[in-house]
This record gives C-alpha cells, structure tokens and sequence, in this order.
C-alpha cells in the first residue's frame, strides 16, 4: 500500500495523530488509515449552490472566467462557507457574480455524483433587484429565454433545467 494523500480532498498523506504515512486503502470501506495507531481519514464533501434566476421570463446565466468550465455559460454558483446557510449562500453567489440580488423561490434539488467531492444545492429564484453586471467570476452576463439556452457548464445542468421547468 501506498500513502495517500496526492489530489485527495484533505490532502492528508500522514496521520494528525502520530505523523505515520497513512496506507491510501486500509481503513473501512477503502479510506485512508494508519497502519500504526489506527486513525482512519474521512473527506467530507464540498458543498456549492446555485440558482436558476428569473428576470422577465429569461434565466440569467453567467460565462466562468475560471476553471472549471472556463468560458462555459452557468447558472450563478459557488461554495458555500462553514457555517453559512446553504440559502443565504445561493443569493451571495447571485450578487457577486451578476450584481443583482434574487429571492429564493424553492428547491430544485440536491445533485452529487460518485467519486465528485462537491454535492450541487440547486435552487429556482427571482430577481428583484438590479441590473446583471458581470463581477470577478464571469467574463459576462446574460438573459436567456428559457427555450434559448445556451450549452450548460456542468453535468447536472439539464437535470436542474428540467425541475426548474416542472416546477
């Protein structure tokens, strides 16, 4: 076994507890472990959020100037931070990015997939104030009808689309 560490969530290759090089595979279910006192590592997951923000009957989209997806048209998203409430960190990701502040309207869901560390808070909401300006995580804004939309960034896209459209 090998210590494991590289390109892992916690990038942890050697045990808090005692310093030994953790064997990548040797705890439960295939976690990281320490071979010597037992300490066995757990990555917790990344949570981000997002909104699909109606104005005027068009979703305001954003084009990422940063990886992943640069220069891919997405809904306005981000991480959420320790301790903040996933809803409150939707509408921050909303004005940073656009300028505009939004509503919560619902849920559209919750969307993670195996081997990903990010589990995806979607959320369906209305502008209700400004005008969309791109901020530091966008090349540019935009409105789109909702049968117009460009090709989406990421994986879940067309899943949040559809319960926005069943919605």
């Amino acid at each position: 076994m090998t210590p494991s560490g590289a390109g892992s969530v916690s990038g942890h290759a050697f045990c808090p507890v005692c310093g030994t090089a953790l064997d990548a595979d040797a705890g439960p279910g295939g976690r990281p472990a320490c071979p010597r006192c037992g300490f066995v590592r757990y990555d917790n997951p990344k949570v981000a959020t997002g909104v699909v923000a109606e104005c005027d009957g068009q979703i305001l989209l954003v084009r990422r100037n940063h990886e992943p997806m640069l220069g891919r048209w997405s809904f306005p998203s981000g991480f959420v931070d320790a301790g903040e409430v996933v809803p409150e960190a939707a509408i921050r990701e909303v004005f940073e990015e656009t300028g505009v502040e939004v509503r919560i309207d619902r849920l559209l869901g919750v969307y993670s997939r195996h081997g990903d560390p990010v589990v995806f808070v979607a959320y369906a909401g209305s502008v209700t104030a400004g005008t969309p300006v791109a901020g530091p995580e966008a090349f540019e804004v935009g409105l789109f009808p909702p049968d117009a939309l460009p090709d989406l960034a990421f994986p879940h896209d067309d899943a949040i689309v559809a319960a926005w459209r069943a919605g």
